[in-house]
């Protein structure tokens, strides 16, 4: 596993929102009285939300609202790639995975993209709007090639596909989410091949169905 430190520019505070420290009590309430700091993920998570990444002074106000040692909250930020650890992009966080299927299906096409459009893995754009990391597998191996953007999956990737996806990023357009070749989610492509007919998994046939009167049991004495 790599190293992963915080960034060397540092937030002189941080405060959390009355949004976000209401949902973070909410997470503390789940738990038995006196074992509060199993929220410690959820609430990191939530301070990530707010402010795109967790900073050494979001971990210090995190530790004081669970009262726990800063050490341990340290702890967890770092050993959880789900956390980011320096600034990253206004617009969006771009994660591309390469690992085996993926990159079978074309992953370094994607990477490329990323490096000519954004600019060095693991650093934000110039202009602020995009970072971008390699990933490991995320479970979408069937859609591959995929990246994961912000909160949601794109897949069935194609470089062109993904150049296009980005420039609607920077513009500030939504994009919906899932396969870009409009899969239905891990169908195959051009449609599910089996299951076609809906009366198969309906019901319908079921209702047609006559079933025989069944001879009822006898007892052994009956039978004697």
């Amino acid at each position: 596993m790599s190293v992963r430190r915080l960034a060397e520019v540092q937030p002189e505070s941080f405060a959390f929102k009355p949004a976000t420290l209401k949902d973070a009590r909410r997470w503390m309430a789940n738990f038995p009285a006196g074992r509060q700091q199993s929220a410690v993920i959820a609430i990191l998570w939530l301070v990530q939300k707010q402010e795109g990444w967790v900073s050494e002074p979001a971990i210090r106000a995190t530790a004081e609202l669970l009262s726990m040692p800063v050490i341990r909250v340290l702890e967890i930020a770092t050993f959880y790639t789900m956390f980011m650890l320096e600034p990253v992009g206004t617009h969006a966080l771009v994660q591309v995975c390469g690992t085996t299927p993926c990159q079978l299906r074309g992953s370094e096409g994607l990477l490329e993209v990323c490096k000519r459009k954004i600019g060095p893995r693991d650093h934000r754009s110039a202009d602020g709007k995009f970072y971008w990391q390699e990933v490991e597998c995320m479970g979408a191996c069937a859609n591959a090639p995929m990246a994961a953007i912000n909160d949601y999956y794109y897949e069935d990737l194609t470089p062109q596909s993904f150049e296009k996806l980005l420039d609607d990023f920077a513009a500030g357009k939504k994009r919906k989410p899932g396969s870009a070749i409009g899969r239905q989610g891990s169908a195959p492509e051009g449609g599910p091949i089996a299951l076609t007919d809906p009366a198969l998994y309906d019901g319908s046939r079921g209702k047609k169905l006559k079933i025989p009167n069944l001879p009822q049991k006898t007892s052994a004495k009956e039978q004697a």
